[in-house]
């Protein structure tokens, strides 16, 4: 059995309301199919249906401050509560303090270890490794997970080549922004096909969507209500694909913030779990899940990599 992590940062479960919750106020039907009818927030949850399920759970952690990405991702990826441990919330890239952890605690690591497979399905392109190299940037907590444990990071040739999926699901951006006029182009629902089918050829498959975190921080309504119609088809062409039979798919996220457009902080909001796949799975996943730090040791029972 496999596990789709779909990873959207700085998604909380906000209020009902239109004035300040993208989420709230986008035309998202395949996803409130799959809610009975409801859209992803506060009140929707907990919910258990016949192809999904949805908790809240908290992002806070016992710790002061709002949550933050690295730790928050960390989290994630380790099953540790790591704000506890340092006393803070820290963001966006990983401190010292914070990186320590992304070694061989962390889920991608534990699958090397255990010899599955496991990829980071996002590809990067040139110039991201440009940057790296260069020391201009830093890696973020999920690609220096992924790196600490020997795996690769997906290139501009993987992407062109079919391996791997831009960070906007269909390659948008590829071409508006970065002028790759001969990139790969996807129409949201094919893209979601291409997700389920590269994921399918591995135990463990992570997708990084980081768009909706800026969003957030830009206050833009109109950005985000996009994000999610177009993520909305994008998931009814992965369910359309994958089947109970290959396993679950989770989505989650760091901490909130683009559910609340009133501001341009993060917030304290409880973020989802999502799951689709087959009720009993479903269940047996989530059953000790209640914060972020649940999520990992669940993966790790689930490919039976403790």
């Amino acid at each position: 059995m496999k596990i789709l992590f779909l990873f959207l940062d700085g998604i909380g479960l906000g209020e009902n309301n239109s004035e300040k919750n993208p989420f709230a106020r986008a035309e998202m039907p395949y996803l409130q199919s799959m809610l009975g009818g409801q859209s992803l927030i506060g009140e929707s949850a907990p919910f258990e249906g016949d192809h999904a399920s949805l908790l809240s759970i908290d992002p806070n952690l016992g710790v002061k401050g709002f949550p933050q990405s690295a730790t928050g991702q960390s989290v994630l990826l380790t099953g540790i509560n790591i704000p506890e441990e340092l006393g803070y919330h820290y963001g966006p890239k990983p401190n010292p303090e914070v990186a320590r952890y992304l070694d061989e605690k962390t889920i991608f690591a534990k699958i090397v270890k255990a010899d599955k497979k496991a990829a980071l399905l996002n590809a990067y392109p040139s110039r991201y490794f440009d940057g790296i190299d260069s020391g201009k940037h830093l890696y973020s907590a999920i690609p220096l997970a992924l790196t600490n444990a020997g795996l690769p990071l997906f290139t501009q040739e993987d992407y062109y080549a079919g391996r791997a999926l831009s960070a906007d699901f269909t390659g948008k951006g590829w071409r508006e922004f970065m002028k790759l006029d001969d990139s790969p182009l996807y129409d949201p629902e094919t893209a979601g096909n291409k997700l389920a089918e590269l994921a399918r050829q591995y135990d463990f498959s992570f997708f990084e969507y980081w768009a909706s975190d800026y969003a957030g921080h830009k206050q833009d309504m109109n950005w985000a209500i996009r994000q999610l119609e177009t993520f909305d088809s994008v998931l009814k062409g992965l369910l359309d694909i994958w089947r109970a039979e290959d396993g679950l798919i989770l989505l989650t996220s760091d901490h909130g913030n683009m559910e609340d457009l009133s501001t341009r902080r993060h917030t304290d909001a409880n973020v989802p779990l999502l799951l689709f796949g087959d009720l009993n799975s479903r269940r047996e996943f989530q059953k000790d899940i209640h914060d972020l730090t649940g999520i990992a040791p669940a993966i790790n029972e689930y490919l039976k990599i403790n």
